[in-house]
């Protein structure tokens, strides 16, 4: 049986409709994640438009909600020093007593980066700053002390204390990049997300290509859930969750469900009937 998720872009609408929207999705069963983003503009037309900041939204959620698990989808390993990001990620674990998920990504918005003076960097700066920072991260959050000198980062005996709540936060990295990011996947990740596929065989496609780079670095591909995006239109609720059907039957873990249009709370009821009664 497949999992869901719901992922409500923190653009165009307010706080305490947001909070009323996760706090109703906390309720059901259906739901086991809820995800934002890490963006600063939105990402939908007016692009000058309200949109909330993500780490600060989650650490609120975090003390709103007892059941779903929490996090981005995903963070820009641009937007912060990973040293910065690991020691989010622990306070975070604490804060929602171990339902904290770290998702990352290399970055890709132009727009936003230009505008704030955040280098973005070619595809090969980001492809590389991603496995980079991964690196330092994954070893700030389990070890006593990290010792990292690389292209964009170095640490000299630095530390992460509290270390987490879980044994080990999971990893979400999202991405389709074939040769680097799918590499980083098969090397950090507990769970790989792909962005709206066009159909199962582009996703089985990909999915192919990260079974090859886990057994070229020597990771058991079954420990890698697989999420992919997928929209929630407002009244698409049940050829949505049968089009989810196709995907889970192919080998998909977890759909996460990407909120379009206004919060409304009939619509997440909407979507919570038909995951049951598919």
């Amino acid at each position: 049986m497949g999992r869901h998720a719901i992922k409500t872009p923190p653009h165009h609408a307010t706080w305490p409709e947001f909070l009323s929207l996760w706090q109703l999705a906390d309720e059901m069963e259906v739901i086991e994640s809820v995800w934002n983003w890490d963006h600063f503009y939105p990402l939908a037309p007016p692009y000058d438009g309200p949109n909330l900041e993500g780490w600060t939204m989650l650490a609120a959620l975090a003390q709103a909600t007892e059941r779903v698990r929490i996090g981005a989808m995903v963070n820009g390993m641009h937007h912060r020093h990973p040293a910065v990001t690991a020691n989010m990620a622990a306070t975070l674990d604490h804060i929602s007593n171990g339902r904290f998920e770290l998702g990352m990504g290399a970055g890709w918005n132009f727009m936003e980066s230009d505008a704030y003076g955040i280098d973005l960097g070619t595809l090969r700066d980001r492809s590389d700053r991603l496995e980079e920072g991964m690196e330092v991260i994954v070893s700030l959050l389990a070890n006593k002390t990290t010792t990292h000198k690389g292209r964009f980062y170095e640490l000299t005996d630095a530390w992460c204390e509290p270390k987490p709540v879980q044994d080990r936060i999971p990893i979400v990295i999202g991405g389709s990049g074939r040769v680097r990011t799918l590499r980083t996947v098969a090397k950090y990740a507990d769970q790989w997300d792909m962005l709206f596929p066009d159909d199962v065989a582009a996703w089985q496609e990909l999915d192919g290509v990260l079974r090859a780079h886990c057994e070229r670095v020597g990771r058991d591909e079954a420990e890698i859930d697989r999420s992919i995006h997928l929209s929630l239109e407002p009244g698409e609720a049940g050829r949505a969750v049968a089009t989810a059907q196709e995907f889970f039957d192919a080998g998909v873990d977890i759909v996460v469900w990407s909120w379009r249009g206004e919060l409304d709370p009939a619509r997440l009821d909407a979507l919570a009937t038909a995951i049951d009664e598919a």
